[in-house]
């Protein structure tokens, strides 16, 4: 089952499938050491990891396990990063999501902003009942993001991940239909 990577719209933003053409933002992204911090993956150092990943993303659609789309701003069209629903699980109805945003574009609420519309159409197209996600305990502004949309924090994986050679925990974030509240916050 295919399931269509959606075109959304916010005040400020477009969600869409990722062209070919972002292969080179998406790299400078994924390549810059602060924006990766707190990933359980290194930089990429290899420009092909673009093109895979933008494959990758097709591969999803096709195979309807979830949806990756690239964030960019309305005014200028600029890249601000991404966002996704992936792991989609019909029987549990549910899913996992997450986001990622180039350093200049953080503290502006595009994350919350980007989030707020993919979760409402994945509720909606997805008859989700939880979507969850993770976030590195050290990265409390990602953690805001997800309160601010009414995730809860329900626990802690300890030395779940190394990342930069530094063995970390994480935090596992929920939320479900019943709390989800598309305009809060």
């Amino acid at each position: 089952m295919t399931l269509a990577t959606p075109t959304l719209h916010t005040d400020r933003l477009r969600l869409r499938p990722f062209a070919d053409s972002d292969a080179e933002s998406l790299f400078a992204l994924h390549s810059d050491p602060d924006v990766m911090r707190y990933w359980d993956s290194p930089p990429w150092t290899d420009r092909a990891r673009a093109d895979t990943f933008i494959a990758r993303c097709r591969g999803m659609e096709e195979d309807g396990s979830g949806t990756r789309t690239a964030m960019e701003r309305v005014s200028d069209g600029a890249f601000v990063g991404w966002c996704t629903v992936t792991g989609w699980n019909p029987d549990y109805r549910s899913a996992t999501m997450g986001y990622c945003l180039a350093e200049g574009m953080w503290g502006h609420g595009y994350a919350t902003e980007a989030a707020r519309a993919l979760l409402g159409w994945a509720f909606d197209t997805l008859d989700l009942n939880r979507v969850q996600t993770e976030v590195d305990t050290r990265n409390p502004a990602s953690a805001r993001v997800l309160e601010k949309m009414g995730f809860v924090k329900e626990g802690t994986l300890r030395e779940d991940c190394v990342v930069n050679g530094d063995v970390s925990d994480s935090w596992i974030f929920g939320l479900l239909r019943r709390e989800w509240r598309p305009s809060a916050g």
